[in-house]
């Protein structure tokens, strides 16, 4: 039988959150957990299975809060989040750029790689979008992408959230003002990208946006608020656009997914998911069905498999039009947990065992133009 806080403890508990006040969200979340009681002595943490809900016995000592909270801010093994690991050397004429978009709704800063090689037509563009606990340093070198940008000529812009929008540098994809057009962060993530068009010359047909987490869950809503920006999104290990309406709903939808969301738009806007099936912090049900929102009831499915020597197995399920082109794709990591794919131990929330996340997204992008 589970038994989970009451929706006002949640809500209170997650203000807590937002302003930094860790202990004291934990210490409200395990008085609900008791009936209004103090926690015992003896168990200063209480843990929450995150697949059925259920209350589990006291966590190891040191673990500082409830699964559904720390589940926003762990690292994978242990370690802390490094908000500027160290920067790799760049290559001879490439540039690793600070710059900030300002706009009607505020301002958001943002890195920005221009490769060395420059390709003979304008280059494209990807937008990546970081996850919780993390910076665009941080995200840039567990990805690899400006190793690969470098080696494709193409441009990356990494947008920075702020301490002071989310105390956990999450993107607030859960906040209904967040997830529409010309609104909240997806209008400033959306100026930072028309920006960066305007500035460096990339290819307008080719805009692609990406994240991990909450990252990768906004990036579902950039695709759904502006598919005429981006002409292909990759979502790792996140949510559907519209599977949260407030914090408690974030929280239960990280948990068991979110309400079925019929796909909205006229076209279907090609979309490649990754999602490992041991993820603990976002269930991998929310991968089908950022899938499903994308319209993969209308296409052609099948799945194959393989396996990365020396690292773990996966299914990838490639969704056709009537045409055989594959406008969805999503694959499923089988023994992995809440971390990029395929990524680089110098940044966070990375599984080196692959397969490569980084790769296998810029090959997909490189299918698909805008019109």
């Amino acid at each position: 039988m589970s038994f989970l806080p009451t929706t006002a403890a949640m809500t209170e508990a997650a203000r807590l959150t937002r302003e930094g006040r860790l202990q004291e969200a934990s210490s409200l979340l395990q008085r609900a957990l008791n009936g209004g009681a103090a926690a015992p002595p003896d168990s200063r943490i209480i843990d929450v299975d995150p697949k059925t809900g259920a209350v589990l016995p006291p966590a190891a000592a040191g673990t500082e809060l409830p699964q559904m909270l720390r589940g926003l801010l762990r690292q994978p093994g242990g370690r802390r989040p490094r908000y500027a690991p160290a920067e790799a050397p760049l290559p001879d004429g490439a540039r690793w750029l600070t710059e900030r978009f300002a706009g009607a709704g505020g301002s958001l800063g943002y890195r920005l790689y221009i490769p060395a090689r420059r390709p003979a037509e304008a280059p494209a563009l990807l937008v990546m979008l970081h996850g919780c606990t993390q910076s665009p340093e941080d995200f840039a070198a567990g990805t690899r992408m400006n190793e690969h940008a470098e080696a494709q000529g193409l441009l990356v812009a990494y947008p920075a959230q702020t301490a002071s929008a989310n105390a956990q540098r999450c993107w607030n994809w859960f906040n209904p003002a967040d997830q529409q057009r010309d609104s909240g962060e997806a209008a400033l993530i959306a100026g930072l990208t028309r920006q960066v068009l305007q500035r460096h010359g990339a290819d307008p047909r080719r805009v692609y946006v990406a994240g991990l987490s909450a990252g990768g869950a906004q990036a579902a809503i950039m695709g759904a608020a502006y598919p005429e920006l981006y002409a292909a999104i990759g979502v790792h290990s996140g949510l559907a656009c519209g599977a949260a309406r407030d914090m408690p709903s974030a929280f239960a939808a990280m948990r068991q997914g979110g309400p079925e969301v019929a796909a909205g738009r006229q076209r279907i806007l090609p979309t490649i998911v990754f999602h490992a099936d041991r993820d603990g912090t976002v269930h991998p049900v929310n991968g089908e069905q950022v899938i499903a929102q994308a319209g993969a009831a209308g296409l052609h499915s099948a799945a194959e498999r393989g396996e990365v020597p020396g690292g773990h197995a996966w299914t990838r399920t490639l969704h056709r039009d009537a045409a055989g082109r594959v406008l969805l794709e999503r694959w499923e990591v089988h023994g992995g947990g809440h971390a990029w794919s395929g990524g680089s131990p110098a940044g966070s929330y990375t599984d080196a065992r692959g397969p490569d996340a980084s790769r296998e997204m810029l090959r997909f992008f490189a299918g698909h133009r805008g019109g």
